[in-house]
């Protein structure tokens, strides 16, 4: 069976894992953004610290949401453009899937560069388009890789490594996907055998795109992962 538009989180969870055992063992982590905390399982080696805003509970009338929200394992609760410690705090500091849910991610970054020491690690995911989830707390769609060059040069980093995940190919074999979904629930239309056989037809010509076309990701993608390290 082809895996067209199926391995966005896999990707992600994947990269972040390896990716944070680059971190020397011992360092102190801030999880910014941290959520549910998904990825404490990959700290096992790094004193690891979780910051959220702590309001979102899972419920929304709008786009997707979880049903279901756990913030009772957060050790700091703040805004994450202030977040109550001291300058050059941290070792590293890990921010998944936070700036699209961030008013202004530009602060978010200031804020981030402030705690995190000279030398330090940062470590960057965030969709490159992303449908309206976690709503109300969705303010952007995403970044493109221009975002965190821009930025991460002026605050004064090397980038380590950036990464995109999917390219053009695979994110429209994700929405595709998901029309059966959003048929029923914004058409209120079930789709028909037709449907069916339209879909694993377009899917399976996607999936040969895109072993030809990776480098479609300049067009698209579903999101970017930028691993990052302050300049002394």
């Amino acid at each position: 069976m082809f895996k067209i538009g199926t391995t966005n989180e896999s990707n992600r969870v994947d990269w972040i894992e390896q990716t944070l055992k680059r971190i020397p063992a011992g360092l102190t982590i801030l999880d910014a953004g941290a959520g549910e905390s998904q990825f404490k399982k990959f700290c096992k080696h790094l004193n690891y610290i979780a910051q959220d805003f702590g309001k979102y509970e899972g419920v929304g009338d709008v786009g997707l949401q979880t049903g279901t929200w756990d913030n009772s394992k957060l050790d700091i609760v703040s805004d994450i453009t202030s977040i109550p410690r001291p300058d050059a705090t941290f070792d590293a500091i890990m921010c998944t899937e936070v700036f699209e849910h961030v008013p202004d991610p530009v602060a978010a970054f200031k804020e981030l560069n402030r705690l995190l020491k000279p030398g330090g690690y940062l470590l960057v995911t965030a969709p490159f388009t992303s449908l309206t989830h976690f709503a109300p707390y969705h303010f952007a769609s995403g970044f493109n890789r221009f975002f965190y060059e821009h930025h991460l040069k002026n605050f004064g980093y090397e980038i380590l490594d950036l990464r995109m995940n999917g390219n053009y190919f695979e994110h429209l074999g994700q929405e595709i996907r998901r029309i059966k979904r959003m048929a029923k629930e914004y058409a209120g239309i079930k789709i028909s055998f037709f449907d069916k056989i339209l879909t694993h037809l377009l899917l399976l010509r996607l999936q040969h795109f895109s072993a030809k076309g990776d480098s479609s990701n300049e067009m698209l993608a579903h999101g970017i992962h930028v691993f990052a390290q302050k300049h002394n």
